[in-house]
């Protein structure tokens, strides 16, 4: 009994210490925009520009660092736009046969302070998620992957670089 209390309170520690809530965004900064992201990758993923800003959205809801409001009353505004993805080979087997495939998407993504009018950073985003050749349902999952470790990244830098 009494180790599984210390162990109850070492956890509770855990969870406090490795919380993202509270970072260092600037006091004034409450809430963000973050409008639908633009395609430019000419690719053709259908939904994409949709999943990448649904899920970075996501990432700030649940993080509630940053509220997330519209544009005509944020305090700052992500925007970005998808500028490539390519699906390329990345392991190559005896004969030359392609056994995995890699999609990469990049980004180019910009957060603004509205309320000082200024352009915090302008950053290019890439980031990758491989799959088997031919299993298309795994180059679903290749393809989200990569959006969640783009929007991760996306995440951090907009809450943790000040």
């Amino acid at each position: 009994m009494k180790n599984s209390f210390w162990f109850l309170i070492f956890l509770i520690f855990i969870g406090c210490v490795y919380s993202f809530t509270g970072s260092s965004v600037p006091v004034h900064m409450k809430t963000i925009a973050i409008p639908l992201l633009q395609d430019q990758s000419g690719f053709g993923e259908p939904n994409i520009k949709e999943e990448i800003t649904k899920k970075l959205t996501d990432l700030f809801i649940n993080d509630n660092t940053l509220s997330i409001s519209d544009r005509t009353t944020a305090d700052a505004i992500i925007e970005g736009t998808v500028v490539a993805i390519s699906d390329a080979p990345s392991v190559i087997e005896k004969g030359e046969r392609v056994d995995t495939r890699r999609i990469t998407i990049s980004t180019k993504i910009t957060f603004q302070d509205l309320q000082l009018r200024k352009i915090v950073w302008e950053k290019d985003f890439a980031n990758w998620g491989d799959y088997k050749t031919g299993d298309f349902t795994k180059r679903q999952d290749a393809i989200s992957e990569a959006i969640r470790k783009i929007t991760e990244d996306v995440f951090i830098q907009t809450v943790s670089n000040w």
